[in-house]
C-alpha cells in the first residue's frame, strides 16, 4: 500500500473510532431509568399492644325456647314475631275454661270435704265422754277415729287438686321468663297444643345484651393467657373482619378446664357489651387478646412489607436515594402497621408504596401519597390486584 493513502486513512479511522464510542454512551445514558416515584415512611418506635388474634362466636348469654306447659288450644298471641320482650311480658294464652272449670271443681269438692270433717270431729268429740261409762263400745270408737282421719286426709287431697288445678291455669298465660328478642312463632292462633312429654315449641327467645364471645387457643398460647389472666383483669378486642375501626372492649372470664385432644386447642369466653345490638348470636368475630403492650416496637407501614420467595423484605431508602432490598421479620400487625422484629432501624427511610419496578439500587423519587399512582399508571394499575392477593 502506498504509505501516503495509508497515512491518510489513518486519522480517518481513529474519528471514526472515537464518534462510535460517544453514541454508545449516548445509548447507554438514553437507556438509563429515570428514578421512580414512590411515596416513603420512616421507621419509628412505638408502644403497642401484645396480643393473640382467633375467631370466636357470639353466644346469647341466655337462651330459652318457650314451650306449651298444658295442652289445648292457642286463643290470643300478644306479641310480633322479632320484637324485644322485657321480663314477665305476655305471649300466648292457651284456653283457659277446661282449666278453670277444673279448678272449680275441686274448690268444690274441698268444701263438701271439709265439712264432711268437721262433722265427723264433731262426732268424734262427743263420743269421747262416752267411752269410759262404756256407753259406746271401744270399736265404734275406733270406727270413730277413722273416719275423721280419713276425712282429714281427704281434705289435703282437695288443697293439693286445688293447687295443681291452679297451676294448669297459670300455664294457660303464658310470660317471657327473660328480657331478649323473640324468634318468629311456631303457632298461630287458633292451633292445638299439647303439653305433654316436653310439650309444643311455641318460640325461642336469646338475650342479646350483654353477649357471649366463645372461640379458641392453641395449647402452646394457654400459659401466657393464663399468667396475665392471674394478674388481673384480662381483655379483649371483638370486632367484625371487615371494620376492624369498630372494635369494642371486651372482658375475658372464663378458661375451659380441658385441653380438647383431638384439636390441641382449649375454649375461651368473655362477655361483651351489646346494647345496641350491633352483634347477634351466631355471628362469627375476630377476637384480639390484648396480653401487655409491648415498648418500643420498631413500625412501618404495612404497605411496606412485601413477599417474595425468599420471604418478607421491603426497600430501604439510601442517602443517595437508591432503594436497597432488605430482608425483614415482621410481627404482628397493628392497624394500618406493623410491627417489624428484624431488619431495620429506628429512623430509616423506607418505601411505602410505589414498589412496582423497583429492584435493588434503584433510583427513586419521593413524592407525595397519591403523586406515585399518577406519576406511574402501571403502579395504580396492580394496586386492585395486590389488595386481591392480600385478601386471599
Amino acid at each position: 500500500m502506498n504509505s501516503k493513502i495509508f497515512y491518510l486513512i489513518l486519522p480517518a479511522l481513529a474519528l471514526f473510532l472515537l464518534s462510535s464510542e460517544g453514541c454508545a454512551k449516548k445509548k447507554e445514558a438514553s437507556r438509563e431509568m429515570p428514578p421512580r416515584p414512590v411515596t416513603s415512611a420512616k421507621v419509628e418506635k412505638k408502644s403497642v399492644p401484645f396480643y393473640l388474634e382467633e375467631i370466636g362466636n357470639c353466644i346469647a348469654v341466655e337462651s330459652v325456647t318457650i314451650s306449651a306447659q298444658v295442652s289445648g288450644k292457642i286463643t290470643d298471641i300478644h306479641f310480633m314475631d322479632g320484637a324485644d320482650l322485657k321480663k314477665d311480658d305476655k305471649l300466648f294464652t292457651i284456653d283457659p275454661r277446661p282449666y278453670q272449670a277444673e279448678l272449680d271443681s275441686a274448690e268444690a269438692a274441698l268444701k263438701k270435704d271439709k265439712a264432711t270433717f268437721e262433722y265427723n270431729k264433731s262426732k268424734l268429740d262427743r263420743s269421747k265422754d262416752l267411752v269410759p261409762g262404756n256407753y259406746i263400745s271401744p270399736d265404734d270408737f275406733d270406727t270413730l277415729k277413722t273416719s275423721v282421719a280419713t276425712a282429714e286426709a281427704q281434705v289435703k287431697a282437695d288443697e293439693a287438686a286445688i293447687a295443681t288445678a291452679k297451676i294448669n291455669l297459670e300455664y294457660c298465660y303464658i310470660n317471657s321468663p327473660i328480657e331478649g328478642r323473640a324468634s318468629v312463632r311456631l303457632v298461630d292462633a287458633g292451633n292445638v297444643v299439647s303439653g305433654s312429654g316436653t310439650g309444643t315449641a311455641l318460640l325461642s327467645i336469646q338475650r342479646m345484651d350483654p353477649m357471649y364471645v366463645d372461640f379458641i387457643v392453641a395449647e402452646n398460647d394457654l400459659p401466657k393467657v393464663r399468667s396475665f389472666l392471674g394478674s388481673g383483669k384480662l381483655n379483649a378486642q371483638v370486632y367484625f373482619a371487615d371494620d376492624e375501626k369498630k372494635a369494642r372492649t371486651a372482658e375475658l372470664f372464663f378458661v375451659d378446664n380441658t385441653v380438647q385432644a383431638a384439636t390441641g386447642t382449649v375454649k375461651l369466653r368473655a362477655i361483651l357489651p351489646n346494647k345496641d345490638r350491633m352483634f347477634w348470636p351466631g355471628q362469627f368475630v375476630r377476637v384480639r387478646i390484648i396480653l401487655q403492650e409491648l415498648s418500643g416496637a420498631l413500625v412501618v407501614p404495612y404497605s411496606a412489607v412485601q413477599i417474595s420467595q425468599k420471604g418478607p423484605y421491603l426497600f430501604v431508602i439510601k442517602a443517595d436515594k437508591t432503594a436497597e432490598m432488605r430482608p425483614v421479620l415482621p410481627g404482628q400487625r397493628q392497624g394500618e402497621d406493623v410491627v417489624i422484629t428484624r431488619g431495620v432501624s429506628e429512623g430509616e427511610e423506607v418505601v411505602a408504596t410505589g414498589q412496582l419496578g423497583i429492584g435493588p439500587g434503584s433510583k427513586v423519587a419521593v413524592v407525595p401519597a397519591g403523586a406515585e399512582a399518577q406519576a406511574n399508571p402501571a403502579a395504580a394499575a396492580s394496586k386492585p390486584d395486590e389488595k386481591k392477593e392480600e385478601s386471599k
